[in-house]
């Protein structure tokens, strides 16, 4: 799946797996990205189908997919959990 293969996109979506609601604003200043790169990294994961989105405002609050399919989410666990490893390891 090339939605995840980006080293941002796989962090943002770290941050939204937990389950929460998160803002693009809050993945702007953790990722450290500005809000147009951040935007267009989230919408490939949405047109993946791995994110939902909802506006409020004037900004967009993204949240783990919940009807993703548990296959799919258990390779994206293990990938996230793979990332987290590999970035723990050069740290």
């Amino acid at each position: 799946m090339t939605a995840i293969c980006d080293p941002t996109r796989r962090a943002a979506l770290s941050l939204v797996w937990d389950g929460g609601e998160h803002c693009v604003c809050e993945l702007m200043a953790r990722l450290d990205a500005s809000q147009s790169r951040m935007s267009r990294h989230m919408k490939v994961l949405r047109e993946a189908g791995l994110v939902l989105d909802r506006r409020d405002a004037q900004w967009v609050r993204y949240r783990r997919n919940p009807d993703l399919a548990p296959e799919l989410a258990a390779v994206i666990d293990a990938v996230l959990a793979a990332a987290g490893n590999v970035q723990e390891a050069c740290a």
